[in-house]
């Protein structure tokens, strides 16, 4: 009695080795929730995006008014220049967001260039102040 009772346990020991080691182990892990290919379109498109951003503000704030605007008010243009790219995602996507709605504005007469400048001064005044507090 004593020795079927141990080869029993030996059985049932041996066999959940055996199945422990002969099931795929995809089947007992956990499924990703995010694939790996979505999660590499993910980054594309926010890398996509932060690189849109970032030409926005730099075109905007690179043209002859911005330039003008930010020298009269003695803003080193090369120095908010250089700062833009330090900017975090969100950052820079408000800053865009402003500079593309200040561009439509004034393309629409809706601003004058008075409010133009403003804008153009206002974001470089941000990219400066964002930068500083860092």
């Amino acid at each position: 009695m004593q020795l079927n009772f141990r080869q029993s346990i030996q059985a049932v020991i041996a066999s959940v080795l055996v199945m422990f080691f002969l099931v795929p182990s995809d089947l007992v892990a956990q499924k990703h929730v995010v694939s790996s290919a979505d999660l590499q379109k993910e980054v594309t498109a926010a890398s996509q995006s932060r690189q849109q951003n970032l030409k926005t503000v730099q075109e905007f704030l690179s043209t002859p008014i911005a330039e003008k605007a930010m020298k009269q008010a003695k803003i080193d243009p090369q120095q908010v220049q250089a700062a833009i790219p330090t900017l975090n995602d969100d950052e820079l996507a408000q800053l865009a967001a402003r500079a593309n709605k200040g561009k439509a504005d004034f393309a629409a007469g809706d601003i004058g260039q008075k409010e133009l400048i403003w804008i153009i001064l206002a974001v470089a005044v941000l990219v400066l102040i964002i930068v500083a507090v860092r």
